[in-house]
């Protein structure tokens, strides 16, 4: 066996542990691009991480904002996500997920808001009312049409 057809299984896990270690998978399938959430408690940990440590330049945040002002807050929808009417653990992972696909992918605005809109029909696999907020649900899972917790250090799955 020579060094280059020893060196491509290396390379594939090298790969794997990169995008697994982002949160989640950009190419599955082959399908170039395309997003796809695998671990709901894994993944909103990450991208509240992500919300925490990734600072955005002035162009980035118009980029996030003009992605984000155009998709309801699934917890209060007379907001938009980019503003949500609090700072709950499901806008903090829509923000953290933005600043990584922002800084690390270079997304556009369109891109941001495909990708956005695939983790919010992800995390609420039954939809939503729009209204966890002004019924009491903050401290619901996602699942079960809520924020997910105020305190990204007790998100509530």
């Amino acid at each position: 066996m020579d060094r280059l057809s020893t060196s491509i299984p290396f390379l594939a896990v090298l790969v794997g542990v990169r995008l697994s270690l982002s949160g989640l998978q950009v190419n599955p399938a082959g399908k170039r691009g395309v997003l796809k959430f695998t671990d709901v408690v894994k993944e909103t940990k990450k991208f509240i991480t992500y919300h925490q440590s990734i600072k955005l330049s002035r162009a980035q945040e118009k980029i996030k904002k003009e992605a984000l002002s155009v998709i309801p807050a699934p917890c209060c929808s007379n907001y938009s996500i980019a503003t949500c009417c609090c700072p709950c653990n499901v806008a903090k992972s829509v923000w953290g997920l933005s600043n990584f696909l922002i800084t690390e992918k270079d997304y556009d605005a369109a891109k941001v808001k495909k990708a956005v809109t695939a983790w919010v029909q992800y995390i609420y696999p039954n939809g939503y009312a729009g209204d966890a907020c002004y019924q009491n649900r903050c401290e619901a899972a996602f699942h079960k049409d809520g924020c997910g917790g105020m305190n990204e250090q007790e998100i509530v799955f």
